[in-house]
């Protein structure tokens, strides 16, 4: 899953231009890359450790998305890009379910073998759907004082996510 051309040049005017001061330290990592890799995290609900090879280093990628949280900037990205897919008819953010998960079980597969990455979903819209039904983002959309945010989430997603919580636990990665 890797950003647009078109979907980074709504989303890059909203991330803020950081580096030290007094010039010291590595270059700063592109954005593009982090947010991939952060988009990766969120919509797999895997562990920042998991986070493959082909994504800049995972603490990066935590340090950053942690930085635009803080920032609110976070929540910007999120609300341009489910505007644009809400623009194209490709999501429709209240139809959110509580899990999406599925199981590979293939007849005499070993438990710890991956399911080939061919058959995934590849489509930016399908991933960016992902994003926005996975459960692990819920708790930062009802966070969000977005007027825009508020009309769209269903009304009664606190208690999913109560009641999603209570039967699951919290959401580890399973290797």
């Amino acid at each position: 899953m890797q950003l647009t051309d078109q979907q980074w040049v709504l989303v890059h005017p909203h991330i803020p231009i950081s580096s030290r001061k007094d010039g010291r330290g590595r270059p700063r990592r592109n954005d593009r890359e982090i947010l991939n890799g952060i988009l990766w995290i969120l919509r797999t609900g895997a562990q920042w450790a998991d986070l493959p090879k082909r994504f800049p280093p995972y603490q990066t990628c935590h340090r950053r998305f942690q930085e635009w949280v803080k920032k609110k900037v976070f929540a910007q990205i999120l609300t341009i890009l489910a505007q644009d897919m809400e623009k194209r008819g490709k999501i429709k953010v209240e139809e959110c379910f509580v899990d999406g998960t599925f199981t590979s079980a293939k007849k005499g597969a070993l438990w710890w073998v991956k399911p080939r990455e061919a058959k995934a979903q590849r489509s930016w819209p399908y991933q960016i759907k992902m994003v926005f039904r996975s459960p692990s983002v819920w708790p930062l959309l009802l966070r969000m004082k977005s007027n825009w945010w508020q009309e769209r989430l269903p009304r009664d997603l606190p208690d999913r996510i109560r009641d999603y919580s209570l039967a699951i636990g919290l959401m580890t990665a399973i290797h």
